[in-house]
């Protein structure tokens, strides 16, 4: 499985395959149509309580990898379903952090990775 990470707000590319947008939130300052999203699957980003916890704050980031990827098997049908997109195609798991390092779609992307 090709599965590639990126910011929201780079500048799609046509190597970037299907995006699927892994954010619970709307991205700020970004249209539709400047995403350049095939699929928004809001469900699968970190809940609500998780995300205000972490705060994209690195100190905390091993705690909230291992909350997330708790909060992620307990999704089994939308792992499955990025699964299966990836195993046809390339993917890219779009997010809207500023720290490319300690963000959902990395620990996402490693779960994804890791069956």
């Amino acid at each position: 499985m090709d599965i590639r990470i990126k910011r929201v707000y780079e500048a799609p590319a046509k190597d970037d395959g299907y995006r699927i947008l892994v954010d619970r939130l709307w991205p700020r300052g970004i249209s539709k149509e400047e995403a350049h999203v095939d699929e928004w699957l809001k469900e699968i980003g970190p809940s609500n309580e998780l995300r205000k916890w972490f705060g994209h704050e690195p100190p905390k980031y091993l705690e909230f990898k291992k909350r997330y990827e708790q909060e992620l098997h307990g999704q089994p049908e939308l792992l499955k379903h990025i699964r299966d997109l990836a195993k046809k195609q390339r993917l890219t798991l779009v997010y809207s952090a500023k720290d490319e390092e300690h963000n959902q779609a990395v620990v996402l992307r490693g779960v994804l990775l890791a069956k």
